[in-house]
């Protein structure tokens, strides 16, 4: 697969309804889905966003094409205070918090068990941090149960980190297949998920720091919006879900930013539509929350 398809696109760009002239930021520009649907909707400007040096590349073809209505900036979306211009607001924010396609299908990334693949699963590649074998073949065991079990949620947590460190003693994880068949060893479900999931996945947030980055980046939003402006965010499971709608709720009726709020726009997180699970089910597990900057009266309510 050579393209990546945007989770709840449709839902996104109504939600955010952008207006002529307003400008937006694509926080997590992948594979830059959001930013185009963005930019032919409206005669709009767009900053895309990525940590990845492979979407530094895709956004060459969306500056030729958009001229001056697209920009983009390498970096984590977590300094997006100090990436961005000082005392400028935006009309809308969005954030995209899975992993993108072109990620998921190249083998040479280590992020999926479909392919054999190093296990790496740096979402900035080769440009610093630990690699998910380094950790893997690295770690007490104890802190490899902690990690499959807080960021995966993972049931058998402490018998896959004591199978580790055994296999470890014999040969080090190197590839992708060799450690998903490890856990596959150990974990059985029947609900047509592969067993290895849960496991793939608590490494790769901790190997990118990624709920960090989330709570970080979502504290930071409040001051860069215009009044009215919209965050958006996509999350994939429940622990990223779960920091959103908290730090939704937690401003609701004062926010860092004195004089203001945020108002949450649906009662309930948007998930994908049948047809879209259908189409791509990668999305099945999506879900949208929608937050709008509004100021407080007098009296510290919303108006």
């Amino acid at each position: 697969m050579d393209t990546h398809i945007p989770v709840l696109l449709r839902e996104v760009v109504e939600a955010l309804n952008p207006k002529d002239g307003g400008v937006y930021i694509d926080a997590t520009f992948g594979g830059g889905g959001y930013t185009r649907a963005l930019l032919q909707a409206k005669n709009c400007k767009v900053i895309g966003i990525d940590r990845d040096p492979d979407a530094a590349i895709r956004a060459n073809s969306f500056k030729q094409e958009f001229k001056d209505r697209f920009e983009f900036i390498s970096g984590v979306f977590s300094e997006l205070d100090t990436l961005l211009p000082r005392n400028q607001t935006y009309d809308g924010i969005v954030f995209d918090f899975g992993v993108s396609s072109f990620q998921l299908d190249q083998a040479e990334r280590g992020f999926s068990f479909r392919f054999d693949g190093p296990l790496d699963m740096r979402m900035s590649k080769d440009q610093g941090g630990l690699t998910a074998a380094e950790i893997l073949n690295t770690y007490p065991e104890n802190q490899l149960a902690e990690i499959i079990y807080v960021y995966g949620e993972e049931k058998k947590s402490r018998i896959i980190a004591k199978t580790i460190v055994e296999q470890r003693k014999t040969k080090p994880l190197e590839t992708t297949q060799e450690f998903a068949k490890l856990v596959r060893s150990i974990v059985k479900r029947h609900d047509g998920i592969d067993p290895a999931t849960l496991t793939f996945q608590a490494l790769r947030i901790f190997v990118n720091n990624e709920l960090i980055e989330i709570d970080t980046s979502l504290k930071k939003t409040v001051n860069l919006l215009s009044v009215g402006g919209k965050v958006i965010t996509v999350t994939f499971h429940s622990l990223e879900d779960r920091l959103v709608k908290n730090w939704m709720r937690a401003n609701a009726f004062a926010c860092t930013r004195p004089g203001y709020a945020l108002k949450t726009l649906f009662s309930k997180p948007v998930s994908p539509s049948l047809d879209e699970v259908k189409a791509n089910p990668r999305s099945r597990s999506a879900k949208m929350r929608v937050a709008a900057l509004i100021p407080l009266n007098i009296k510290g309510t919303p108006i």
